[in-house]
Order: structure tokens, then sequence, then C-alpha cells
């Protein structure tokens, strides 16, 4: 297995992280524990040491069967991640409260590494408004957290201002080939580096997508590598990247788990050839867009409601990964009523403030159709 070491916490980590949030289940929705819990062990005993979950994971579930799988090892041969819903915190007490629920879903009395989860503009606002660092960072003068960061989901301007506001031990960024401008991205990824905050990846192969998408553009892969499975490039792209000391994979199987291991066992960055295997390949899925919405949002607000650059992004994935039920999911439930094309007013604003100059308006209309077809709406 391959370890990179935390300096500034004096620490190694395994580079491959076993991420709770895809764990297989039932018919009836719930986690198979019976096997998640062999997915846990076989990754323990190939040498994982860094194990992630989170207060929402399967409804409230992952963490339990975390807490219930690694009981019985020492508790010193792991780490456990785990996240504050900020989101869920009303009052200033809350935040005790969710923390010592948490320790006893997983059945320990501390947290290894702890995160504010998902934060945004908005939850650095609630973070603020009721003064949650310093109950942290008190719990970690305790023991109780041992390391102390946090996961992001917005743009980077926000991913700059929460990594300079505070000494974290840690944080955790989406990223891989495909969203390199994506979020806080490559540019985040350098700004940790210069701050020497140590870096923990997730999303490496975007949900899935970069191991599932047609073999047609695999090819480049396929030439370089015939034994090497297609999520396996995404992962080896992520690790080949220094700083990064953790990439977390949420593994829903025994055969991704085996994959996986394979990768991480004896870890091999990409060469020069194979980084330009991989720069055809991006370059073959983005011309599958179906317009250059980059997601910048001067489109919005939108006076008629429309969400524009949602819309567009399930359209352009649809094309470039397709990935059907994916989409389907999108546009029948992520994506509400009120904010699809259906309600565009056709006022033009949109395509006024657009800087690609994309026709947003027939886009809209192209999409709604092709995706309420896709549906059988």
């Amino acid at each position: 297995m391959e370890y990179r070491k935390m300096e500034k916490l004096g620490i190694e980590v395994s580079l491959l992280g076993f991420g709770c949030m895809r764990f297989p289940t039932t018919k009836d929705g719930a986690i198979d524990e019976v096997e998640a819990g062999q997915m846990l062990k076989k990754a323990y005993a190939a040498g994982v040491n860094y194990f992630d979950t989170a207060y929402p994971y399967h409804g409230g579930k992952s963490e339990v069967v975390l807490g219930k799988t690694m009981a019985d090892l020492p508790r010193d041969s792991f780490y456990m991640a785990t996240k504050l819903p900020v989101w869920k915190l009303k009052e200033t007490s809350d935040v005790l409260e969710v923390f010592n629920e948490q320790l006893g879903r997983l059945q320990t009395d501390y947290v290894d590494f702890y995160l504010l989860h998902s934060m945004d503009a908005e939850r650095l606002e609630t973070v603020e408004k009721l003064g949650i660092l310093p109950i942290l960072e008190d719990l970690k003068a305790k023991g109780a957290i041992r390391h102390l960061g946090f996961s992001f989901h917005d743009e980077y301007p926000v991913f700059e201002k929460i990594a300079r506001m505070h000494d974290w031990d840690f944080c955790q960024i989406q990223l891989n080939y495909m969203d390199t401008d994506v979020q806080a991205g490559l540019k985040g990824y350098k700004l940790t580096e210069e701050l020497g905050i140590p870096l923990v990846v997730m999303e490496p192969v975007k949900g899935g997508v970069l191991a599932t998408f047609p073999t047609s553009v695999a090819k480049p892969f396929a030439d370089a590598d015939p034994q090497a499975s297609t999520a396996s490039w995404a992962l080896r792209w992520v690790g080949t990247l220094p700083h990064v000391k953790v990439i977390l994979s949420g593994m829903s199987s025994l055969a991704q788990v085996e994959d996986n291991l394979k990768t991480f066992d004896k870890f091999v960055p990409l060469s020069d050839k194979e980084q330009e295997a991989v720069a055809q390949v991006k370059k073959e899925l983005s011309a599958r867009r179906r317009n250059g919405c980059t997601g910048c949002k001067y489109c919005m607000p939108c006076p008629a409601g429309v969400d524009i650059p949602h819309c567009f992004n399930l359209w352009n994935n649809l094309h470039v990964y397709e990935n059907t039920q994916r989409a389907k999911d999108g546009w029948t439930s992520w994506l509400p009523a009120a904010a699809k094309p259906d309600n565009c007013v056709k006022c033009g604003q949109c395509e006024e403030a657009c800087p690609q100059h994309i026709s947003i308006r027939d886009d809209l209309e192209a999409l709604n159709k092709e995706l309420n077809e896709l549906c059988g709406a």
C-alpha cells in the first residue's frame, strides 16, 4: 500500500482512503452490512488506514456500520474521518449534541479527522454566527478531535477565504482530470500546497462516470495498458499530484475494492506519455459537450426561476458520459420543477449576460425536449 506523510501532523496515511458514502445496499435500500463489512476489512487488511464517513451518509447509517465493523480492531491502527453537518445546526449547543451522537454511532471516544462538511459561503456564515470553530478547537484540545479540517463545495474565492481564515490541519476538495477548473480545482490544490495544508481529494472518479464512459473514448487508455481499468487512470492522475495525501474512493462492491487495491498496492505515478493519454481522453470527452457553458452563473438569477447552469450541466454530462440513469435521476429527482426550462419566458436577459455567447433560449428548449423524452415525460 502506498502511504504519504502529512508532514504538518507527523503521521502517515494510506494514499487510498475508503469513502463510506456508497456502500452496497439491499433491495429495500438499507446498507448490506455483510458485504460492506467484508469490503472494509479487506481494505484494512491490505493496508488502508483512512476511512471517511459523514453524518448524513446512507440516512445516518454509514457511521453506524463503520463503527460496528471496526470496533474489534485496534483503535490506533486506523484513522476515522467524519463531518459536522453545518446545515443542521440552529443553535450553538447543537454542535456538541451532534458530535456526541457521532461518537456513539462510531463506537469511539475520539475522531481522528473531523471536518466542517461541504463548506460554502452560506455555511461559512453559519460557522461564524454560531461560533463553531472555538467549540471544535476546545474538543481538539481535550483530545476528542485529533485533526480539524473542512470539505468544500463552492467557487475558488470562497475556498481561498476559508483556507486562509484558520490554521487548518487538513482540508478536502473535489478534484479529477475533467474538473480541474471546477470549484477549488487545481488552483485550490496549489493554494493548499502553498499554505502547507495536507490535502484529501474526493470525487477522483467524478461519482463513477470516469470509470464507465464509452469504450471508444477510452481507447488511448486501452492502447497504453490493456490490463488497467478506466477508473485506475483517474485515480493515478490524482495520485500523481505530490501534495495529495489521501484519495477517497466511494467503493460499492468487493470488485471495486480489489481493483483499487491493485492500483495502490504498488502505486506508479503517470508518466509523461500516460499524461498525454489522459489529455487525449479529456479532449475527446470535452468535445462531446452540447454547448460551452462553464457554470460561471453570469446568466443568473433567471427572472423566471430557471436554473440555467444546472440544466446545461445535466445536458452536457449526458452527452459526454452517456450515463442515462444519472441524467434521469438529475432531471426527475434533483432538479425542482420550478427550475426547469418549461418556465423560460424567452426574455433574453441571460444571453445578454453570457460571456460565452451561448444561444441559451434555443439550447434550453432543445435540452428540455430531449430530457423529457428520455424520462418519458
